[in-house]
């Protein structure tokens, strides 16, 4: 062991003799290069006591490390060729390998590359270069360091010069010398420690052999040195003795070396602290986060986190920071989990593709966030270096360079499990909306993260809308559009076969976006099924083109709401445009609404009276008596009767008879009407609710027109019997008076009730009517689609059913209207009655010539008589005259009471129509009081009107 330890003495010895000794100045003794035999002592027994020392360095031995940067080094300084130089002799000197070879190699480096760092800092005496050059090195973490002197400088300088003597073997020369050392000490620290066991007298012979060398040249090193400061000279061999009073050199910026020993003392403290060192917690913690449990952080089901157990002993400051790492991980787990459900969960439940879409998207972020863990995994294989004032540099990680590492992704990480949180229920565009309401924030990175994530979760949506628009196609297997349809027939199909699902309607489309792609795609639809039309995929390129997009797939997406806007409006301009040219040309839309005003509304004025002369004898016969062939017969001679012959045949075809449902004890009158057939596409406009409505109109007119019908009958049947009143003048006065009496009676009320008809009649035929029709018309020109068509027409009938007095808000006047309407047919009925009556009269007081003729015609007639004008055959005059007085006085009641009834009930009608909200209603009743007759009338009666 002596002997070893002498060995490492020798290159000690030999080492510190090539860094102070120029070989080339003892030719000039007088050089002031030349160190002083005190000087070499010092740097000699320095150099053992360090090498002795207990000390090692705070950095890790990577050799490529030093490498890079002695090359580095080398090329910023503008040596570029010298870098290159040293590059070829580090290949070949860590090449060698085996015996003789230097084991050391990262040591030797740098040393090296210390010494050649110290040449930049000037020193003027050796002891600075003690004192402050060791302790820059071991601040630094690694072996100390000496700064060159003036004395050194030129030495140290070539010495570094002679590494480039690479082909003459100069610096395989000097590593040759120091693998030496380490083939022959192989534990060179244990015989290193027992350096200061040395024979003193060996150590002072080798020292004094020295100086015998360079004793010549003290003199003239101390003259060339000069004089320095005595106070600096003074304090700096105090503090170097004083360093070395323990027998090891602590070296280091302040004297007491307080900042090391606080560091050491915390480093040490830390162990005493922490049971379970920082590397194995942060390798836990990227453990956590991706779900796995570590060798400490395991997951809690109960508690729903990352549990560190309370017997590992570490800070509480540690257990926190590691607590709220671990948030991270819990956060994956949960958007971990409802990625694996939903996508196990797929072929069973309809996720929908919206739902399918959000997976992928998560999981691509959460690709980006495994690449992440990669990186920080790479760093957890370099040690965290102990606490020192350079432990802030350096390649590793530690929890809290893991803090801030997680900074974005938990922020990414919590968006992603709130949406997962509140998407688990939802699917198609309510989920699309939902992760939309999340995406307005302030933050840029929650802004571009979420616009990233609803890009690809919008996808299927607007590729639907795409689908819809221009192809009319439904591509919703799993109901996620906001659009659903159902089976229903053609003729509903517009109305009822496509609707907007609210709930799947997502908030960045607004609902008239929403209303607008309905339609479009259902005029596609409606074009395809109802009016066997192909030519709309003309259109739908037209439109696509002008847009500035194509049919293609893919060329819609989230925040694109300008783009998809401009599709939709183009397409449905396009497509509703050549929608309504189909129904107005191809079906003849305006021509079919016009046939039905003229026949079902009683518009065609000479084919309604020729209707109501033909069928009038079989409609007063019972209902159930009536044949509908008989009656369709009649209606086609009305139609050859009349200017209704010359329209489309089509039209003509269409019109039918139908039969209402009768009761018992009704008449033709009641049951008879007229219905249009309106086959697809029309029947979507006149559906059958359109069409009972209709109909309910038609009875109307038709009622209104079998009064005037009526009224017209009873004029026919007064106006001869004003001429046969003569007849009458060889009766009694008694019975003469009370005939014309009566009649005139008949002839008032008759008056009173033709103004009302015909006043009534009027109204419905031109303000209602016409008027509305006019308005439909001009509606039709400007309809830009078939729901405006059908809001035309619909606001068509509105206008006539309110106008009519047929509406919901105008009930009590409508049975007003229609009881007045019945006590019109009982007038008529009395009427007739009156004038059979006097006819009979008249056919008693003939003269015996026509006897005979007379009573042919009675007989025909006495099916019809009464029976009171009957028992007047047969009778003398004088019960003839008492029973045609009794007959006129009957009548004459008869009239009065149906007078006092008519005019209670047009009192109550005239008197409801100024309350009507209708403005048009006031027309009326300014049509019917023109001349303010009732007015006057009611006043000067107190109120109540007489005739």
């Amino acid at each position: 062991m002596e002997d070893a330890d002498r060995r490492v003495v020798d290159v000690v010895k030999e080492l510190v003799h090539r860094l102070l000794y120029d070989p080339q100045t003892p030719d000039n003794p007088t050089s002031s290069s030349i160190p002083t035999q005190e000087e070499y002592n010092q740097a000699l027994k320095y150099s053992l006591r360090i090498l002795s020392s207990r000390m090692k360095p705070s950095i890790a031995a990577d050799e490529f490390s030093v490498v890079e940067s002695i090359k580095r080094r080398l090329a910023t300084t503008g040596k570029s060729s010298e870098a290159l130089t040293f590059a070829d002799l580090y290949s070949k000197f860590s090449s060698k390998n085996g015996p003789g070879s230097v084991k050391n190699k990262w040591a030797v480096l740098y040393l090296l590359n210390r010494i050649s760092e110290d040449q930049k800092f000037k020193k003027n005496r050796f002891s600075d270069k003690i004192s402050n050059g060791f302790l820059d090195s071991v601040l630094a973490g690694g072996l100390p360091a000496l700064h060159e002197s003036d004395v050194l400088s030129g030495r140290l300088g070539r010495f570094v010069k002679s590494s480039k003597d690479l082909g003459n073997g100069g610096f395989n020369g000097h590593f040759d010398h120091l693998s030496g050392f380490g083939e022959k000490v192989p534990n060179s620290r244990g015989c290193l420690s027992n350096l200061g066991k040395l024979d003193k007298s060996q150590s002072e012979w080798d020292v004094g052999n020295y100086s015998d060398n360079i004793m010549g040249l003290n003199e003239n090193v101390k003259h060339s040195r000069g004089l320095r400061d005595n106070t600096s000279s003074f304090r700096v061999k105090e503090s170097v003795n004083k360093g070395w009073n323990g027998g090891v050199l602590m070296v280091t910026k302040d004297p007491e070396n307080l900042r090391d020993m606080a560091y050491r003392e915390f480093a040490d403290l830390v162990k005493e602290e922490n049971e379970v060192s920082e590397e194995v917690l942060v390798r836990d913690v990227l453990y956590a986060c991706q779900g796995i449990d570590g060798a400490y952080l395991k997951f809690d089901e109960k508690a729903d986190e990352y549990v560190l157990p309370d017997f590992v002993k570490v800070t509480r400051a540690t257990r926190t920071m590691v607590r709220k790492l671990c948030e991270l991980g819990w956060l994956f787990r949960k958007v971990k989990g409802y990625i694996t459900e939903s996508m196990e969960r797929l072929p069973a439940e309809d996720i929908g593709t919206v739902g399918q879409a959000f997976c992928a998207a998560l999981q691509d972020e959460l690709s980006m966030y495994y690449k992440l863990l990669v990186v920080l995994e790479g760093q957890t294989m370099n040690s965290i270096p102990l606490v020192s004032e350079n432990a802030c540099s350096g390649n590793y990680l530690s929890l809290r360079r893991l803090s801030v590492w997680f900074a974005e992704p938990m922020v990414k990480m919590r968006l992603m499990a709130v949406l997962v949180d509140s998407c688990k229920v939802l699917k198609g565009g309510a989920m699309a909306g939902a992760i939309h309401m999340r995406a307005q924030h302030g933050d840029p990175l929650v802004n571009d993260f979420m616009k990233r994530l609803l890009r690809q979760v919008c996808s299927p949506l607007f590729e639907m809308v795409r689908s819809w628009v221009l192809e009319g196609e439904l591509e919703d297997i799993f109901a996620e559009f906001f659009v659903v349809s159902q089976p229903v027939k053609a003729d509903c199909l517009w109305r009822e076969g496509y609707r907007l699902l609210d709930a799947m309607l997502p908030s960045f489309i607004s609902q008239s976006l929403a209303q607008r792609v309905l339609r479009t795609g259902k005029s596609i639809n409606f074009l395809r099924v109802c009016c066997e039309d192909r030519v709309w995929a003309d259109a739908a390129k037209e439109a696509a083109a002008a847009a500035g997009t194509t049919t293609r797939r893919g060329d819609l997406g989230y925040g694109e709401t300008d783009a998809l806007e401009s599709l939709v409006a183009e397409a449905a301009k396009r497509i509703d445009k050549h929608l309504l040219d189909v129904m107005y040309t191809r079906y003849k839309f305006k021509e079919h609404c016009l046939a039905i005003k003229r026949y079902l509304l009683l518009g065609q004025g000479d084919f309604v009276q020729c209707l109501m002369d033909i069928v009038g004898p079989e409609l007063s016969e019972p209902a159930n008596t009536i044949s509908s062939f008989k009656l369709a017969g009649n209606l086609e001679s009305a139609i050859r009767s009349s200017n209704a012959q010359y329209d489309d045949r089509d039209m003509l075809d269409r019109l039918r008879v139908k039969m209402m449902p009768h009761n018992t004890g009704d008449r033709g009158w009641d049951v008879f009407s007229l219905e249009y057939d309106a086959r697809v596409p029309l029947n979507t406009v006149f559906t059958e609710s359109v069409m009972s409505r209709y109909l309910r109109i038609f009875n109307f007119l038709w009622k209104l027109r079998r009064i005037e019908h009526a009224l017209i009958g009873v004029w026919k049947g007064m106006k001869p019997n004003r001429v046969t009143s003569q007849f009458f003048s060889k009766l009694p006065r008694a019975v003469t008076l009370q005939l014309i009496l009566t009649s005139r009676k008949c002839q008032v009320l008759w008056d009173e009730m033709n103004h009302f008809v015909t006043n009534l009649q009027y109204y419905i035929m031109f303000e209602v009517l016409e008027v509305s029709w006019s308005n439909f018309s001009k509606e039709m020109e400007v309809a830009k689609d078939l729901d405006d068509l059908l809001g035309a027409h619909e606001k068509y009938l509105h206008s006539i059913i309110e106008k009519s007095l047929l509406g919901e808000r105008s009930e009590n006047l409508n049975k007003t209207l229609f009881t007045l309407f019945d006590l019109i047919l009982r007038f008529r009925s009395h009427a007739d009655r009156l004038y059979e009556g006097i006819n009979d009269l008249q056919s008693r007081t003939t003269e015996s010539s026509h006897l005979y003729r007379d009573k042919a015609k009675l007989q025909m007639q006495s099916s019809n008589r009464s029976s009171e004008p009957s028992s007047w055959l047969g009778e003398g005059r004088k019960e003839l005259t008492r029973r045609a007085e009794e007959f006129l006085r009957n009548m004459g009641q008869a009239v009065d009471v149906t007078a006092n009834e008519y005019s209670s009930l047009f009192e109550g009608f005239i008197s409801q129509l100024p309350t009507q909200q209708h403005v048009d209603l006031k027309f009326l009743m300014f049509r019917l009081d023109f001349t303010e007759f009732y007015s006057q009338l009611k006043s000067n009666a107190g109120g109540k009107l007489l005739l």
